[in-house]
């Protein structure tokens, strides 16, 4: 932990049906974490950050968002108190450049967005944190350009500002890299890397090298369950993970030696 706890379950779960799709996870996220999510597909990883977010209401167990209990609370609720998320799939505006849709975002966080007799051009402030945010994410050669006609990876690299624009004191990324060319998802952790270290980051990746690379604790969510949570040494030493999550016993997951240092950012 790198400071107070900001985001917590106890015995958290989800059944649908006789299905136990979620069961029994505790999991705490403090100030500046970098915490990967990792598992076999099906495992639960999505269903797990849809309990977090209040998309899916638990059959068990309680969510704490910044020491207070929101397990009964509505998504835009846990919004407003620091939660942001992104998704696997893109939801933007293809028409709208990167500005546009950031100072979108930043509108409705300021309740201003029914001010439809106002330009945005009124709100300055707005603007600035705007252009910041596209810089901070590395677009801001980019903030007059259709997104529509923005690579994948900077598509998905706007859903990060976006999710940014609500101000979040935890983060909680669904395979950021999902789609994007192997050799550009890179860019995407290193943008992560450096969002701002008060920042707790909670995320779903597949890659291994990415994983092992950019967090600084795992977490290994098997059927539902959690098998195990460490550091990615411990978790690359485990055999249980190797035969689990990988399917072999001989397997060798990879270990990043200077991970500590690249998430500071």
């Amino acid at each position: 932990m790198t400071g107070p706890v900001l985001l917590s379950t106890h015995d958290l779960g989800v059944r649908f049906g006789a299905f136990q799709a979620v069961a029994g996870v505790n999991l705490s996220l403090a100030a500046g974490d970098r915490h990967a999510l990792i598992g076999p597909n099906g495992a639960g990883k999505t269903t797990l950050i849809n309990l977090l977010t209040g998309v899916l209401k638990p059959s068990e167990g309680r969510v704490q968002l910044d020491a207070q209990d929101v397990t009964a609370w509505s998504p835009d609720a846990r919004v407003r108190r620091g939660l942001a998320r992104t998704f696997q799939i893109n939801a933007l505006f293809p028409r709208l450049t990167p500005l546009q849709s950031v100072l979108l975002a930043l509108a409705e966080r300021e309740r201003i967005g029914a001010v439809w007799w106002k330009p945005m051009g009124r709100y300055r402030p707005l603007h600035d944190e705007a252009e910041r945010l596209l810089a901070l994410l590395r677009l801001g050669d980019l903030a007059h350009v259709p997104v529509a006609e923005l690579a994948y990876g900077k598509q998905r690299l706007l859903e990060i500002a976006l999710a940014m624009a609500t101000r979040p004191r935890v983060l909680l990324l669904d395979e950021p890299a999902a789609g994007v060319p192997k050799d550009e998802s890179g860019e995407i952790f290193d943008a992560v890397a450096a969002l701002p270290t008060d920042v707790a980051v909670l995320f779903i990746e597949h890659d291994m090298q990415l994983v092992f690379r950019f967090a600084r604790r795992i977490s290994v969510l098997v059927a539902g369950r959690q098998l195990t949570e460490g550091s990615p040494a411990e978790i690359a030493a485990d055999p249980r993970v190797r035969e689990v999550y990988l399917g072999r016993a001989h397997a060798r997951l990879p270990v990043a030696p200077h991970a500590p240092e690249a998430v500071h950012g």
